[in-house]
């Protein structure tokens, strides 16, 4: 008989199985506050941070904040192209994080340098074949991205990668994507996952530091307004269907297909196409303007309003 699973309330010493999803210009300190003392776990993306120093001030103000039942993490991207990762990860497992959830990259150094000091460490993957490496490296638990995830997601349905993952790999299942009220993450905990990473839903809170427009994009629009572009990574990425995103379209232009096909190019084509989708994006988040393209996944569905993150929380428990 296997071996039973830890719960995500037990592998992080929360009250309910829910991981406030780190969020590229969203989150910040006040919303993983407000999900701490509601008993959730949280997280932020370190990218969130210009500064190592502004990290780890960070890090430090939610140590303070803890309250029992509730933890934080922070999220590594682990390839080259983030070069604060090394110093990012110093930061981390020297002030003592709960957790840390790695994506796009091998994981091994984050767990190597993680799990002596306590941190658990959780895997982004999007198929079986990725999380039996990341599984055989030592990681705590899969975070599974499906195709209903906001922004970067996978392509199988939650069900089916719950499943598999659930069936085939000796580690938990947290599932990230498509969870909007308490039906959908009970629906996910039946297929054999442990918890949900919820991120679409806190775009609205009132804590989130982005504009008062993109929340209320998120109220005025449903799951039927997410659409998949190319048009800010260069890799497809959910954003809401605004006029804007209707006028320019989802796919590459035709010089960027061309030049995408370039072995040569290729590379420098992504890294001009992600920095100017990153510049777009973070304009979009601090404000409104004609040429405006909003992140965000389906499980924007039952945002009805402009809330406290305490209270969006009970829309799961």
């Amino acid at each position: 008989m296997a071996a039973r699973k830890p719960l995500l309330t037990e592998l992080l010493d929360i009250k309910h199985p829910i991981i406030m999803a780190p969020m590229f210009l969203v989150s910040n300190v006040a919303m993983l506050k407000a999900g701490m003392e509601q008993g959730i776990a949280a997280c932020v993306p370190a990218l969130n941070y210009r500064t190592i120093e502004e990290l780890r001030a960070a890090i430090l103000e939610l140590k303070e904040a803890k309250v029992p039942g509730g933890s934080f993490g922070i999220n590594l991207i682990v390839n080259k192209s983030n070069l604060k990762y090394p110093a990012q990860l110093e930061a981390a497992c020297e002030l003592g994080v709960d957790f840390i959830i790695t994506s796009l990259g091998s994981p091994q150094k984050v767990i190597d340098s993680a799990k002596p000091k306590g941190i658990k460490v959780f895997c982004d993957v999007v198929d079986l074949g990725y999380a039996k490496k990341v599984e055989a490296m030592g990681c705590d638990a899969l975070v599974a991205v499906n195709n209903q995830a906001g922004g970067h997601r996978g392509d199988m349905s939650p069900e089916d990668l719950i499943k598999e993952l659930d069936a085939q790999c000796k580690i938990p299942v947290i599932t990230a994507g498509g969870v909007s009220n308490k039906a959908d993450l009970e629906r996910a905990m039946s297929y054999g996952a442990i918890g949900a990473s919820i991120g679409s839903p806190f775009i609205a809170s009132l804590e989130a530091p982005v504009s008062q427009e993109y929340k209320q994009a998120c109220v005025d629009y449903g799951a039927e307004d997410i659409v998949m572009t190319q048009k800010i990574s260069g890799t497809p990425c959910t954003v809401i269907k605004t006029p804007y995103v209707e006028k320019i379209g989802t796919e590459q232009t035709w010089l960027e297909k061309i030049l995408n096909k370039n072995k040569k190019l290729k590379k420098w084509v992504k890294m001009i196409r992600f920095a100017k989708g990153m510049r777009d994006t973070t304009k979009a988040a601090q404000g409104a303007t004609y040429k405006t393209v909003w992140v965000a996944g389906p499980s924007i569905e039952e945002t009805k309003a402009i809330e406290p993150v305490a209270k969006i929380i009970q829309r799961f428990i």
